[in-house]
């Protein structure tokens, strides 16, 4: 089996049957195209588009905040990095999980309480309206950016790698296809639409996750030490370091730093992603916000406990040189994994649900930037809120087909990067651009307008800066095989003089302490009478219903 694996990824041609893959993917995508054109009858205004309505259940909104965070870095990327980096890659998991108790125990029932559609509802509650909203609105836009450049290389990778389609070309046209999709379901569907997908999607992966967990398992006797010892085996000289910390961030203090930069904007992101947020609206009251984060905690710790397994499974049963050599890279490990287990059947039904997951998580990024445009810049700056619902709404479905098309061509430049990766650098974009504000909004009493606009561009550009900068774009070479491993694969083109590969060590920090200078050196419009009325709101709930009814 194992060498069946090896020559269908050393050859790059397809691994299973093109027809049966194709034939399944049609299936999964028929199914949901009809849950969003169901859904879309019932889209009658601003909130039914961007908040559902405000109509789920805390248990339905954990389930589709987990279908939303659930993305193609949990199951193709992290699945890929614990089996080339083993414990490292494991990391991964660790940070998106813990991450959620930040957004627990800090925002999530504070946000529904004091907020409408979007996070800059919350940012601008007790400052000047159009420079925070507009702050707000561009730092969502480059979060759900960078989040988009890690979705459309995973679809490209899993699709070429399906359909044994090898050159850059043709995992180009893969990711239009797939952006033409994703614009469809959020024209058509808005939020209501794209929560059904994500919660029937969160089912569909959780479920795959753990039968392949379960059949790895099986294979080595229930034994997680004969699933190791398997994995280290099959990884040769050297396999021992596979269970140990330090194979992909402990070989000199730059990785050092590269791990603590990474868990430092992992940790922290989560309660700055717009996407997330924006999933807080979608419930009638805070205490059902609340209990969204709690289900949602339960699903994801669960999927991550899955991906430990599948990671070192897919180490054991496929092998680290068959599956960087797979096209779509370490990103492949996950299809190859359900190959080796059930062939082509399973292989392709794992495949459908994580390109189910790629498509809704797509539509709930773009969804958000839509609403952050047409609700936070053009109605609320440049129409000064002299705009009817029917207006914004209808912007924000021109919004979401030029984000679309930017989405397209961002995830042809991203093409065999890590998709968990990508993802953790819109962690250290959310974190570094809007956290701060957040925390200081709803904490600091003293916090005023031009602290807010310190801290999130100040954030924004430095962490942007850093990351063009890096080796993440320029310079970064494999020693062994001498090719390029950043976005630019030309290895004579180098202006990276940034050490790190996320720059959350140095920008987080920085966008926290902008945020206390802006507040002393800037005019003091901060008031005492609307921060305790955003106090007792958050807190309480007082009054938060009169805010978000439209």
């Amino acid at each position: 089996m194992n060498a069946r694996v090896h020559a269908a990824a050393a050859e790059a041609t397809q691994v299973g049957n093109p027809a049966v893959n194709i034939a399944i993917f049609g299936a999964f995508v028929l199914v949901t195209l009809v849950i969003v054109f169901r859904a879309s009858k019932t889209n009658k205004t601003a909130a039914d588009y961007y908040a559902g309505g405000r109509s789920f259940t805390g248990g339905q909104n954990g389930t589709a905040i987990a279908g939303d965070y659930l993305s193609a870095a949990s199951f193709l990327g992290i699945t890929g990095a614990i089996a080339v980096n083993g414990y490292d890659g494991f990391m991964y998991s660790i940070g998106f999980l813990v991450a959620w108790l930040v957004a627990l125990l800090l925002v999530a029932e504070l946000l529904r309480n004091t907020g409408k559609f979007t996070m800059a509802d919350v940012l601008s509650f007790r400052l000047k309206q159009r420079p925070v909203r507009m702050a707000a609105a561009i730092s969502t836009l480059a979060v759900v950016f960078f989040y988009l450049l890690a979705q459309m290389a995973g679809a490209g990778g899993l699709v070429a790698l399906l359909l044994g389609i090898s050159s850059r070309a043709g995992q180009s046209a893969v990711i239009v296809v797939v952006g033409a999709l994703m614009i469809l379901y959020v024209l058509v569907g808005g939020m209501k639409g794209t929560t059904w997908v994500q919660i029937i999607k969160a089912a569909l992966l959780i479920a795959g996750a753990a039968v392949m967990s379960v059949w790895v398992l099986a294979k080595f006797g229930f034994n997680l030490s004969d699933l190791f010892q398997g994995a280290i085996d099959t990884f040769g000289e050297g396999g021992e370091a596979l269970i140990q910390p330090g194979l992909q961030y402990g070989l000199n203090p730059t990785s050092q730093l590269n791990f603590l930069s990474l868990a430092i904007a992992l940790v922290l992101g989560t309660a700055g992603l717009p996407h997330v947020l924006m999933r807080f609206y979608t419930v009638p009251t805070a205490k059902d916000a609340r209990r969204s984060v709690v289900w949602a905690i339960w699903l994801i710790g669960v999927f991550y406990l899955f991906t430990l397994v599948l990671g070192f499974g897919a180490g054991a049963l496929v092998g680290k040189e068959e599956i960087l050599a797979a096209p779509g890279g370490v990103n492949s490990a996950a299809p190859l994994l359900a190959f080796a287990l059930g062939g082509e059947i399973l292989l392709g039904i794992i495949s459908a649900v994580a390109f189910a997951t790629i498509l809704a998580v797509v539509a709930g990024l773009t969804i958000t930037a839509a609403a952050s445009f047409a609700h936070d810049i053009y109605a609320s700056v440049i129409k000064h809120g002299q705009v009817n619902p029917d207006g914004e709404v209808r912007v924000a479905r021109m919004t979401v087909v030029v984000i679309g098309l930017l989405a397209i061509a961002g995830g042809i430049f991203a093409q065999g990067q890590n998709v968990a990766f990508l993802v953790a650098l819109a962690f250290a974009v959310a974190a570094s651009a809007n956290l701060p504000t957040i925390l200081y909004s709803l904490f600091w009493r003293k916090f005023n307008t031009s602290g807010a606009l310190w801290s999130m561009y100040g954030g924004l550009v430095s962490c942007i800066v850093l990351i063009a900068f890096s080796p993440v774009v320029s310079g970064k070479v494999d020693p062994v095989t001498g090719l390029s491993l950043s976005m630019i694969k030309d290895t004579s083109v180098d202006f990276s003089w940034f050490p790190l590969e996320n720059p959350g060590l140095v920008s987080i920090p920085l966008a926290f302490l902008l945020g206390i200078v802006g507040t002393h050196l800037g005019r003091k419009d901060a008031s005492p009478e609307k921060f305790a009325e955003m106090e007792v709101r958050s807190l309480t709930g007082a009054g938060s219903e009169k805010a978000v009814t439209h």
